[in-house]
């Protein structure tokens, strides 16, 4: 399909640069055969008795950084774990990076370049390893909020507990599965006492998600590949619940990538843990979730091609035009959206 027909015009004062306070006072939109404008705090009624949560437990790591290439300024934003010491990262500007460059963060942490890529994207070798690593990211980093928020204010330390869901547990993403930062432990309860499951996977949500589609059909798009863990009881859980007539409701794209990339022909959950590059299109046929929890995504991206497939494209258009009329407030510290799929 041609990149265009995922166009829309959203005015900029509807960018989220803070979340809602509290987080379940955020708009949500049902969108099924009607559309119906709800909050977060309502999602515990909206669901049924048997019905299965499924969150995405990685936690965000700081994983921007700031250095020197002798007098040069290197801005760097880590995106692919590849060993204890080695990331993939982006670059900027990547032009003044070849490898065998050191790029200076501090005066006992630096980054050797390994391998330069396509897209600004090169390969990383640090001075330190494993848990020391993490130790210096969270020293010298700073959290990675997507360039629509960074452009409008300065990264601040609220942001390392605001862009973190409750669920954040497993180190590894370099950007919040942001339909879970809606979620508290007051709504949890909602849902135990309400007979609702609830169970996590774990999905590494990259940089590349940041990434604008620069191409014009949508066949010739790259996906960057993020690494998933989807274990056996969370496997049991999920083929359990559809056995026994529940549904599965996915929160957020991360959640439903995985569980597509571990889903069999007929829908069956398979313990997964490796990379997924699964790229969701309008003709896609889902095969493991029946609804999707997600918010609201930027024009032309990967996230709103995938809800168009999932709930087409025409019935997205008219729910984006919905929220935007009734100032819904959009991207990943906005507000959400519970979506049914297409017939």
């Amino acid at each position: 399909m041609k990149v265009d027909a995922f166009d829309f015009t959203l005015p900029p004062e509807l960018i989220a640069d803070r979340p809602a306070v509290p987080r379940e006072a955020a708009k949500l939109l049902l969108v099924g055969e009607q559309l119906g404008d709800y909050t977060v705090a309502d999602l515990p009624g909206l669901l049924r008795e048997g019905d299965l949560l499924v969150f995405n437990d990685t936690k965000v790591i700081p994983a921007r950084l700031c250095g020197m290439r002798r007098s040069a300024k290197i801005e760097v934003t880590l995106h692919k774990n590849v060993s204890a010491d080695s990331w993939h990262a982006f670059a900027k500007p990547a032009k003044k990076l070849k490898p065998s460059d050191i790029i200076r963060f501090s005066d006992d942490f630096t980054a050797l370049v390994t391998e330069k890529f396509d897209g600004g994207e090169v390969a990383l070798s640090f001075s330190a390893t494993g848990p020391e690593l993490m130790e210096k990211l969270m020293a010298y980093g700073e959290i990675p909020l997507p360039p629509y928020i960074s452009s409008l204010r300065a990264v601040d330390e609220q942001d390392r507990r605001d862009y973190q869901t409750i669920f954040a547990k497993d180190e590894g993403a370099v950007a919040a599965p942001t339909a879970g930062l809606h979620f508290t432990e007051d709504l949890l309860e909602q849902f135990r006492s309400r007979g609702i499951g609830m169970v996590t996977t774990t999905l590494h949500v990259g940089a590349g998600t940041f990434l604008p589609v620069k191409v014009e059909d949508t066949e010739d798009h790259r996906m960057h590949a993020e690494v998933g863990i989807l274990t056996q009881a969370t496997a049991d859980a999920i083929n359990e619940t559809r056995v026994q007539g529940g549904r599965i409701v996915s929160v957020g794209t991360t959640s439903l990538r995985l569980l597509e990339s571990a889903a069999d022909a007929s829908g069956k959950i398979h313990p997964f843990n490796g990379e997924t590059d699964i790229f969701i299109t309008p003709g896609y046929k889902f095969k493991a979730v029946d609804l999707l929890i997600t918010n609201f995504h930027l024009p032309k991206s990967t996230l709103f091609m995938l809800v168009s497939a999932f709930s087409g494209l025409e019935k997205m258009k008219a729910a984006y035009t919905h929220a935007i009329a009734e100032k819904y407030r959009f991207y990943s510290y906005g507000d959400c959206s519970l979506l049914y799929p297409k017939p």
